[in-house]
């Protein structure tokens, strides 16, 4: 069965827009991890709007629970990171006025820095993960670099389902990218913008073998409750 991993963020920016201490993103951690989750995903931002440091360090600090990570390429991001041994650091791009992460890595661009940020990771046995946009270039690059996963950026598959426009390149343009990438030996994982119908279009992809979801799922809790949510996402990749 595929795996499914849950981002939290919003937990955090919910409990931000008081002030106060709840909803606490380290008890939601734990009460999802109940719920036969397999992994985490926290981003650790370098302006702090959700997450931060001490939320970080404590839900890295779970035991039994696999956490992944998300931050910039920033030296000084990386450093705190480390110091966290999180299982997963997923290298995102960040830019300060985005309400929510635009798209992948640009490889190319930050080859030197990525694999110098890959190679720390190594020392200090923490697996690799890059956030890339659906291009077969970036997945050749993601292996030279030498990283451990790749996470396919499929915003602009959701932005089409969503606008019911036609998807089916799109689709066919992440397969093959997920094809290469397994053939290449990266552990393919998918995140950004799935919902209940975008996850079950992508679940025929068998080479994806994790989803990353976050925004829809605590969006919907709100109305269902966590529980009957990810109960939900569970069935459909059980399929």
């Amino acid at each position: 069965m595929k795996r499914l991993g849950v981002n939290i963020d919003h937990i955090a920016t919910l409990r931000n827009a008081r002030g106060e201490f709840h909803p606490d993103p380290v008890y939601a951690a734990k009460f999802i991890k109940k719920l036969g989750v397999d992994s985490i995903t926290i981003h650790l931002r370098e302006d702090r709007r959700h997450i931060k440091d001490i939320d970080a360090k404590r839900i890295c600090s779970i035991k039994n629970l696999l956490v992944n990570l998300e931050i910039s390429t920033n030296p000084k991001m990386v450093k705190i990171a480390i110091k966290m041994k999180p299982d997963f650091i997923c290298l995102v791009p960040e830019k300060r006025k985005e309400i929510t992460t635009e798209g992948g890595l640009n490889l190319e661009k930050n080859k030197n820095k990525i694999k110098k940020t890959i190679s720390l990771l190594k020392e200090n046995k923490i697996r690799s993960s890059l956030f890339i946009n659906p291009k077969l270039n970036d997945i050749k690059i993601s292996k030279e670099l030498g990283a451990n996963c790749i996470e396919i950026h499929t915003g602009k598959l959701a932005n089409l389902i969503k606008s019911n426009k036609k998807y089916l390149k799109e689709i066919q343009n992440i397969k093959k990218c997920s094809i290469l990438a397994d053939h290449l030996g990266l552990e393919v994982h998918a995140g950004h913008g799935l919902d209940y119908k975008t996850t079950k279009i992508l679940n025929r992809i068998k080479e994806i073998e994790e989803f990353n979801i976050g925004h829809f799922i605590i969006g919907e809790s709100v109305f269902f409750g966590l529980q009957k949510v990810v109960q939900n996402f569970k069935k459909i990749l059980k399929n």
